[in-house]
């Protein structure tokens, strides 16, 4: 039951019913202080009766639509300068339907993970940004985080537009306003920034399901499956997720619970709480078991599973069969055992959970696990589990295409498709870190996203501004590989591929301690940089791009683009964090380089040299920029 309730709430809202309204409705994304695209024709959008014909007027713009059996209906207005405020209305059958103080300006989407979800409210001196912060001409809206199966007409959740205050500002993105900020002082016009964006999600979630199908083409089965059959699609990813765990580590607990070392849980809380030194900081798998006895008459009847909050995601089995797999550190687990998985005796639960950063495990509190069997005794189970540690290395399961956090389209469904065609100058993508341990396919699959929206909101060259990932993690003594410096390799190659796209360095911006750094003013004026060369055709520096690697008689020469003025090596006249590489990881070593203008030339060692590599770690200590005081980003390239 409770898996079939999980598919229809994420149904819920995909597609829009019939309804007789007594007046024409606007969409909620045109609601009071909205800005719309300058200089493009304007589209809106809405509901009323159907058949009803329904005339849209802003200031002296006007539009006609008739809606349609459903009760849709669209407008188009002719293009408009920038201005305003203006009142919106949409007029039926003698009602209207009115947003007040509607600006024309310049609108900017902004989505990705939590640096983009990072609120103003924890940025560096947040009370001084936000005091000065205030603007009526800049304009906010916030998307809630949500999900579905299939693209929703409407958004789910509330939304709304919000002047910029001191009480709109705390909790918004704080990379998107001070991009935004920026770019209303540059181009003094109204701006309007939507945030759309949830922390710890992968790049997949956020395509529509035709763009990314070429990565989902295993998924794409399951994912139907799902909203016929949940248990069944359930069953059937288990499979996927068992041949993951048999081929790193050879044996199948969940057919025997014994082949693991168990020790019984002191309490069902985070695992970082129960004084066993090897979880204290523990982030990956961990199994968890409990055994629940059962009447013949009780197995019978099924029963539903609840297990609270798990963090971040479990795979679970009853009785060797996969039933249930989710993620979320705020998503409660109830899922339906239906009779043919129970039995007389005793009956075994067991959970592989999966935590990739903070906390993990149970969230408790206790009183929310239990076992309660339809129409009949709820069995507490908020004791008496045992856990188990899994081998060292056996990380980042397979997940299954209807996981919010990772499921295929799920979440452009619900937080991208709701904006229609709305008009757009462009838009800010800073994700990547949930991405880093499957990494290869990320520059194919940036491309399908930026297509992806583009298709949607009708703009082939839309502006795309890609955040590459800041540095995290230790630093690096010697050339190794590194996962996040693949992943930021793949965010450049998407990027180079792409006429209408721009990449912002944030590689030396991080924290070597903590995954969400601060300083979200920098990033903002870097996007914001971008975003008038791109987005506004203005000669701005956007930082130098390394384009060749030349093998000569004077050594190696790295030739770079968009240099503004010429390379300097910071508090040094060597520039750090060049590698020379052979066919293999270990070939590579750390190489002598001299800044030459706008090149840098690297000392050939005489040692087998076939591609030249920068800032190749999780946290690269790099000196190297130009006189915008912009840094190259990271990159591999062939020695030609």
């Amino acid at each position: 039951m409770m898996i079939r309730r999980l598919a229809s709430l994420l149904l819920a809202g995909a597609a829009m019913p019939a309804a007789v309204l007594a007046a024409p409705v606007l969409d909620p994304v045109f609601s009071d202080h909205a800005v719309l695209q300058r200089d493009k024709p304007i589209l809106l959008w809405g509901r009323a009766d159907p058949g009803e014909k329904v005339t849209v007027t802003i200031g002296s713009a006007r539009g006609t639509a008739t809606a349609d059996r459903s009760g849709a209906w669209r407008a188009e207005l002719p293009k408009m300068a920038a201005g305003g405020p203006y009142t919106l209305s949409a007029a039926g059958k003698g009602t209207t339907a009115s947003a007040s103080d509607i600006l024309i300006g310049d609108v900017w989407l902004c989505s990705g993970q939590s640096n983009m979800e990072y609120p103003l409210e924890r940025t560096l001196a947040s009370g001084t940004e936000i005091a000065n912060g205030e603007d009526p001409q800049l304009r906010l809206m916030t998307v809630s985080r949500r999900t579905a199966l299939a693209p929703m007409a409407q958004f789910g959740n509330p939304i709304g537009w919000s002047v910029a205050t001191k009480q709109s500002l705390p909790g918004f993105s704080a990379a998107c306003f001070f991009m935004a900020k920026d770019l209303r002082a540059s181009e003094n016009v109204p701006i309007g920034a939507i945030h759309s964006s949830w922390g710890g999600t992968q790049i997949a979630p956020w395509i529509d399901l035709e763009s990314a199908q070429p990565f989902e083409k295993s998924n794409a089965g399951l994912l139907a499956l799902f909203q016929r059959d949940p248990l069944e699609a359930n069953r059937r990813f288990g499979e996927r997720w068992t041949s993951w765990w048999t081929e790193r580590v050879g044996n199948a607990p969940w057919r025997d619970s014994s082949l693991l070392s168990w020790k019984p849980m002191p309490s069902v809380s985070y695992w970082e709480s129960w004084g066993d030194t090897a979880l204290r900081n523990h982030d990956g798998l961990v199994w968890a078991r409990r055994k629940v006895a059962l009447t013949a008459e009780e197995a019978k009847k099924g029963a539903v599973l609840s297990l609270g909050v798990v963090d971040d995601a479990d795979q679970t089995f009853v009785n060797g069969v996969a039933i249930g797999n989710s993620f979320g550190w705020n998503l409660k687990r109830r899922y339906e055992l239906p009779a043919r998985l129970l039995k007389a005796g005793e009956n075994e639960i067991l959970i592989a959970i999966s935590d990739s950063w903070g906390f993990g495990g149970f969230q408790g509190p206790a009183e929310l696990l239990s076992l309660a069997i339809q129409g009949g005794e709820t069995k507490a189970l908020g004791s008496d589990w045992d856990y188990a540690l899994s081998p060292a290395g056996v990380v980042d399961p397979p997940r299954p295409p209807w996981d919010s956090n990772a499921g295929a389209s799920l979440i452009y469904n619900a937080m991208i498709a709701p904006l229609g065609p709305l008009g757009l100058k462009g838009a800010a993508w800073y994700q990547g870190e949930s991405d880093v341990a499957n990494n290869k396919p990320y520059a194919d699959k940036l491309g399908a996203l930026m297509a992806s929206w583009r298709k949607q909101f009708r703009d082939p060259q839309l502006p795309f501004l890609v955040v590459s990932l800041a540095n995290y993690g230790p630093p690096q003594p010697t050339p190794r590989a590194s996962g996040w410096a693949e992943l930021r390799e793949q965010q450049r190659v998407g990027v180079e591929r792409d006429r209408h796209a721009a990449l912002v360095v944030a590689m030396d911006l991080g924290e070597r301690q903590d995954i969400h750094p601060a300083n979200k003013q920098e990033v903002g004026r870097r996007l914001a940089r971008a975003a008038r060369n791109v987005a506004y055709g203005k000669p701005e520096p956007v930082g130098p791009a390394a384009a060749a690697a030349e093998r000569g008689a004077n050594g190696i020469l790295v030739v770079f683009t968009g240099v503004t003025g010429r390379l300097v090596p910071w508090s040094g006249t060597r520039a750090l964090a060049f590698e020379l590489c052979g066919d293999t990881q270990e070939s590579c070593r750390f190489a002598e380089a001299v800044p030459e203008g706008a090149n840098v030339r690297i000392t050939d060692d005489g040692k087998p040299a076939t591609r030249v590599r920068y800032g190749w770690a999780d946290t690269p200590i790099t000196n190297l920029y130009d006189e915008a005081s912009l840094p190259p980003g990271p990159f591999e390239l062939p020695i030609r």
